[in-house]
């Protein structure tokens, strides 16, 4: 194996060892991907001020997010079938992040459950909701993540209805697999992933599978997943929400200031710039782009966030500069577990930290709290 000094690395070696569907599932975004290459090619569009000559020693890129110290202003996004881009997923990637000083969220829509990750980790984890039709479930939920100590809900706002994913339609995504000759070959393919997923019982739902009523074997689980994101869902049920959550209280998917002042109403803690990594509203403005007039919009009054294309430190970088108290990052991160399990994660999170580091320096900074937009010799945003 090669030497990895990139994310890019890690995703050519998880594109090797995960199987297509899966993959692709973590990979891809929605109809022509337009928004899902803007996420990225954005970031490029801005380059740094460098400085020379200027005390470069004692730097640090800690700071804090909701109130808890951060080793760098980057936290592990919650990603649904994290558990199969490598088998017991979200158990790795969460003791990654703990030892490296970051946050983990965990998905609605994980493999591990929230009971089980809560066995299995030390530290507090962040769980992320997604509100379905069945208001019962959703608000049992609630109520697990507050059970299994999460010390912070984070709601999903942009998936009331499905955006079309071509290549998981093309892939015939189910979890787990179905065991079709096409499927077959590609797992034969990847032994240690297939071994991987041998020898876990985590393959299913957690968060649902034995938790809905009628709900207990793959094809019916299929069925209601498909029907329960709710294009009802509206500010008045975020509120009730907000009310039955004893902790803090974050906003993912927010793209418009309009939209970041209605969760600032509600008691918002934090407010995520989010299109869910170009997988929703294909052709909608690249999160780098909208993070400024949010930012602005919100003030001191709640911590701002980013997500979408973040690939390198550098990125990490100018999302700060722009105006966001801190970042997330999904694919990122899941092409190291792809890659190397928990290992691959650690990997990635210290790819990010070094870059973080040294274009700080190489900027002229110290501190990851006192950059702004004086970094940038050109910014179009």
């Amino acid at each position: 194996m090669s030497v990895i000094t990139t994310i890019e690395d890690l995703r050519v070696l998880a594109k090797r060892r995960v199987p297509k569907m899966f993959f692709d599932y973590m990979a891809s975004g929605s109809w022509t991907e337009t928004t899902l290459r803007q996420n990225m090619e954005d970031f490029e569009k801005i380059a740094f001020r460098q400085r020379v000559a200027v005390d470069l020693s004692n730097r640090t890129v800690q700071t804090s997010m909701l109130g808890e110290t951060v080793t760098m202003p980057v936290a592990l996004a919650p990603t649904g079938l994290a558990g199969m881009q490598h088998a017991n997923g979200e158990i790795l990637a969460a003791k990654a992040a703990t030892n490296f000083g970051v946050p983990f969220t965990l998905s609605t829509m994980s493999i591990c459950s929230v009971e089980d990750l809560a066995d299995n980790v030390q530290s507090p984890f962040w769980f992320q909701l997604y509100v379905m039709r069945d208001r019962n479930f959703s608000h049992k939920l609630v109520s697990r993540a507050q059970k299994a100590g999460c010390s912070a809900l984070i709601v999903t706002l942009d998936l009331q209805v499905m955006g079309q994913r071509h290549q998981d339609i093309k892939n015939g995504l189910t979890t787990p697999p179905r065991l079709t000759l096409r499927n077959i070959v590609d797992m034969m393919k990847r032994p240690a992933w297939s071994w991987g997923m041998l020898n876990t019982k985590r393959r299913q739902f957690g968060n649902i599978v034995g938790h809905v009523d009628g709900v207990s074997d793959l094809s019916s689980l299929a069925a209601w997943t498909a029907e329960q994101f709710d294009p009802s869902l509206s500010w008045e049920d975020i509120a009730r929400i907000r009310d039955l959550w004893q902790g803090k209280f974050v906003l993912k998917g927010i793209m418009d200031p309009e939209d970041a002042a209605k969760g600032l109403e509600i008691g918002a803690d934090a407010i995520i710039v989010s299109n869910h990594g170009g997988r929703q509203l294909d052709g909608s403005n690249s999160t780098i782009s909208a993070l400024p007039g949010i930012a602005e919009a919100v003030g001191k009054n709640a911590e701002v966030w980013v997500d979408g294309g973040i690939r390198t430190g550098q990125d990490v970088l100018k999302a700060i500069a722009l105006g966001a108290d801190a970042t997330l990052i999904g694919r990122a991160y899941l092409y190291g577990l792809g890659a190397l399990g928990e290992r691959g994660v650690t990997q990635a999170l210290e790819i990010l930290h070094k870059e973080l580091d040294m274009t700080m320096a190489l900027c002229g900074h110290r501190v990851i709290n006192e950059v702004d937009r004086d970094i940038f010799s050109r910014c179009p945003f």
